[in-house]
């Protein structure tokens, strides 16, 4: 699988898995925790698990603290109440 097409498939798993809660800062949270732990899983395939959590975690963050609930939407965050 080419590098471009990991990475398309990369940004929209995070786009969709990305930003539960309300408030911008509890969304970059929880997103930014989805982001890590599904960047990780994508980057020991890649065999690069920490640099995969790395941009997992910036991606996810970035998506749910650039985003409204109702842009994105995951449901309420377990996390921040």
């Amino acid at each position: 699988m080419g590098v471009y097409l990991r990475s398309a498939l990369f940004v929209v798993a995070m786009m969709s898995l990305a930003a539960c809660g309300t408030s911008p800062g509890c969304r970059a949270v929880t997103g930014g925790a989805i982001g890590a732990a599904g960047g990780a899983a994508l980057g020991a395939i890649g065999g690069n698990p920490a640099l995969g959590a790395a941009a997992g975690g910036l991606a996810g963050a970035a998506t749910g603290a650039f985003t409204s609930p109702n842009q994105v939407s995951a449901g309420p965050s377990p996390i921040c109440q």
